[in-house]
């Protein structure tokens, strides 16, 4: 069993109270697919570039570290084919995602780890939650189409989508990354999630991997 592990993850913002919300939110999404024997530390690191300098800081001190990230843009189907465990992230992050991140010397694919095309993805997949947790005068119709698999779905239509299903919501405020995200991440059902979003799959599937060995 690996010791020790951080994942450094996007989001979380500057202030204590939002990372910490944002830690118990990754927290209770990794503990409720009931595949993760040992919890790994949580690392929110507000934005993406700190995410990666803070991760890359971690590769030097030879940490056992992983990354995680949205992954921006369209994965490449280069970037994807084959097994979950051979995909190439990292190949995504330098050339499609306009990071131009380069994978650390010595470091491994199966360390970097994407939310496709962002993290408001995973939350598309577990509608009923959306539903009772937005309340009365949520309107579903202005989601992304249920039929479109969760991470086929831009990131710019995610955000859009559920900004405008939320618009006239009684109880809830419109949503907001910083207000609503990491609440949802806690109470969404992560086993729908990775079922239907295959890169949320595999992080669950490596992150166990390492954890429960």
């Amino acid at each position: 069993m690996v010791k020790g592990m951080k994942i450094f993850v996007e989001g979380g913002g500057d202030g204590r109270e939002s990372r910490s919300v944002c830690r118990e939110g990754f927290r209770r999404f990794i503990i409720t697919t009931g595949k993760i024997e040992k919890m790994p530390r949580i690392v929110p690191c507000g934005s993406r570039n700190n995410a990666f300098e803070k991760y890359l800081e971690a590769v030097l001190n030879e940490e056992e570290a992983m990354l995680l990230v949205d992954g921006e843009r369209p994965v490449n189907e280069h970037c994807q084919s084959g097994a979950p465990g051979i995909w190439l992230p990292w190949v995504h992050l330098q050339h499609d995602s306009g990071d131009g991140w380069v994978i650390p010397e010595g470091d491994a694919e199966e360390n970097c780890h994407l939310m496709v095309e962002c993290m408001e993805c995973w939350i598309l997949a577990d509608r009923e939650t959306i539903a009772s947790y937005f309340g009365n005068g949520l309107r579903e119709s202005a989601l992304p189409s249920d039929k479109k698999p969760p991470e086929s779905v831009g990131k710019a239509e995610t955000l859009a989508g559920l900004e405008n299903a939320t618009r006239n919501c009684r109880t809830k405020s419109r949503y907001s990354k910083g207000e609503h995200s990491f609440e949802l991440l806690a109470i969404i059902d992560s086993r729908k999630v990775i079922a239907t979003c295959p890169w949320a799959a595999r992080f669950i599937k490596i992150l166990g991997e390492k954890m429960n060995a």
